[in-house]
């Protein structure tokens, strides 16, 4: 595919960098298209301060949020050579883990099963706003027993992983993650404003960023978290452009960093990976890619890079727009590409069903040209499909009677799950109580009154914020987590009674797509 530049259609491509600004709307944003090593696309809109006004440019530093694990992992091969050089300090630092441990190989491929950390805040009793030192970090960890599936069996996303890397890594250096980013990959590439902004009190150019929209309004949002390894780096659109053109500069290369980073994956199964050391590999059109998306309360970023092609995008926001819909834009752009156009469903879908296997609830609401599966982190839009089920570039679904076939090939996870009846919408006196969880060394504690039931955790974080309990099936319920810590929040919880032979609520499981089983037993 060499020399695809000369086949950009350059007007069709400025048209779309022109849209940007309307259609992911928000106070600011840079993007940018890199082909054969040149620029061929850029533009820097809106203000990275409403308050003052500061205009966004090509040199305003952003977090770039998890993009910053490919870094970790590039910077861990250069200084270690391979991850396995690693494994024996693991241990360590998951001082009561049950069972066999991940490798570190694992951690970089997502495929630990370790439950994402940020995700356990919130059951710690974290609240969004509060500090979270590199201390709490390690407190986590150290309370780790289990993880919610054998090391190596499937993928699931867990920023801790990629902590876990980082910690692992110093030690073995004796040096800090920053002099090992500098040295094997900011100098090289030419990424001159590139830094490590661990602490996110601290924005880099007095970044602001925001959440909302043009619905609700921007307000700041206020961070405490000390990032390190998962996310951490900020950098400018000339940073990530040096970036990218490094990246193409190496590529005939066998022993360039992202070359190493860029080698297809495996399952302990042997099944092919579709992520690996911090990069999702994926496809747009027929053109292979590698990329990663990146957020951050009140951030959004997405980068991506084709060898083949020699094609690259980044786009980042400082508020909470679709970063990855806006680059996969250009990208289709750039290759020449039509933009898909939603077509009617022919039937509406509609249900519940249950997965015995991650113990989580799948709910399929019906709309017109989509329909919206809640099941992961996010909602997820699914198409119709030649064959009559429906489909995103992650999951298909299909009718098997009145169950659900489930597939989620990158997750190397399929699963036939069955339907549940849905209950009538009030609340269950017999779900209050206080629950422990020995696993976390937390509680979580239940309130029902005039008819509405909440939930909270309580650990060493502190007392979190009530969330609403929605009944969904007989002993199953839905706790929503639309705010956190980290962004996007873990979203819906699925919530599982466990009862005696009186029919006494005993116990509880509670779990969501990143932390899944974690079961409380009833405080007498």
């Amino acid at each position: 595919m060499e020399g695809r530049q000369g086949m950009i259609d350059g007007k069709r491509l400025e048209a779309e960098m022109d849209a940007l600004p309307l259609r992911f709307p928000g106070p600011g944003g840079v993007a940018s298209v890199v082909s054969e090593g040149r620029v061929v696309a850029l533009r820097a809109w809106g203000f990275s301060d409403l308050d003052t006004p500061r205009a966004m440019t090509t040199g305003t530093r952003l977090p770039i949020c998890s993009v910053s694990k490919q870094f970790t992992c590039a910077a861990m091969l250069a200084a270690c050579g391979a991850p396995e050089a690693l494994d024996g300090r693991l241990a360590a630092h998951l001082p009561n883990f049950e069972g066999p441990l991940p490798r570190v190989r694992d951690l970089c491929n997502n495929q630990s099963g370790l439950r994402d950390y940020w995700a356990l805040t919130v059951l710690h009793g974290a609240r969004a706003e509060q500090r979270f030192s590199r201390d709490d970090a390690a407190a986590v960890f150290e309370r780790t027993r289990s993880g919610h599936f054998a090391p190596g069996t499937r993928y699931s996303y867990s920023n801790g992983n990629f902590r876990l890397v980082s910690d692992l890594l110093e030690e073995f250096s004796g040096e800090t993650l920053e002099a090992l980013y500098a040295r094997h990959i900011w100098e090289p590439a030419g990424m001159a404003g590139a830094v490590l902004t661990a602490d996110t009190r601290q924005p880099e150019d007095g970044m602001v960023g925001y959440e909302g929209s043009d619905a609700t309004g921007y307000l700041p949002a206020d961070n405490g978290i000390y990032w390190r390894g998962d996310a951490g780096i900020s950098a400018s659109l000339d940073d990530m452009i040096a970036y990218e053109r490094w990246i193409d500069a190496t590529r005939g290369d066998p022993d360039s960093l992202y070359r190493q980073i860029a080698v297809p994956q495996t399952f302990r199964d042997g099944a092919a990976a579709a992520y690996g050391f911090g990069l999702q590999h994926s496809r747009v059109g027929d053109v292979a890619f590698t990329g990663h998306s990146g957020a951050l309360r009140g951030f959004r970023a997405y980068r991506a890079h084709s060898a083949e092609a020699r094609l690259s995008v980044v786009v980042m926001f400082n508020h909470h727009g679709d970063a990855h819909g806006a680059a996969h834009r250009l990208l289709r752009t750039a290759l020449g590409l039509p933009h898909p156009v939603p077509q009617p469903l022919g039937e509406r879908w509609g249900g519940q069903w249950m997965s015995r296997e991650t113990g989580l609830l799948a709910r399929l609401e019906p709309g017109l040209d989509a329909a919206t599966l809640r099941f992961g982190t996010s909602p997820e839009s699914l198409s119709q499909t030649e064959d009559g089920g429906l489909a995103s570039s992650s999951v298909t679904v299909a009718r098997a009677g009145e169950d659900l076939l489930m597939q989620r090939a990158q997750e190397n996870y399929a699963e036939r799950l069955a339907p549940v009846a849905p209950v009538p919408a009030f609340g269950d006196g017999r779900l209050a109580g206080r629950y422990r969880s020995t696993e976390l060394e937390a509680d979580i504690v239940i309130e029902c009154r005039d008819g509405g039931t909440y939930l909270w955790a309580e650990g060493f974080l502190g007392a979190g914020r009530p969330e609403i309990v929605q009944p969904a099936g007989p002993d199953i319920w839905i706790v929503v987590t639309r705010r956190s810590m980290d962004a996007p929040a873990p979203g819906d919880w699925t919530l599982l009674a466990e009862r005696d032979a009186a029919g006494h609520i005993t116990g509880l499981t509670l779990g969501c797509w990143l932390a899944r089983g974690i079961r409380y037993t009833r405080c007498t």
